[in-house]
């Protein structure tokens, strides 16, 4: 049985193609809105795996242009756990 697709944080709700690609680097993120989704890191240096990212999104506390806030969980870097929303 193969592995389910997984959604890719940024891709459009009419996108074609809105799922891992092969070749590419993702993160789980998990928790908090984004909760589930993949974020696409192929190219990102080892310092900005290691800060996280403020993603935009609409449905976190801040609502339309809030950001929530993801980083490496400690022992297993390929989960980003949510640290919270920031306007």
């Amino acid at each position: 049985m193969s592995e389910p697709r997984r959604r890719v944080y940024g891709s459009d709700h009419d996108d074609p193609h809105p799922y891992a690609h092969p070749g590419h680097d993702y993160r789980e993120l998990v928790g908090g809105p984004l909760d589930g989704l993949l974020l696409d890191v192929t190219g990102w240096s080892t310092e900005e795996l290691a800060e996280g990212a403020a993603l935009i999104t609409e449905i976190g506390q801040f609502g339309p242009g809030g950001r929530a806030l993801y980083g490496p969980r400690p022992g297993n870097p390929l989960l980003w756990d949510w640290e919270g929303d920031s306007p």
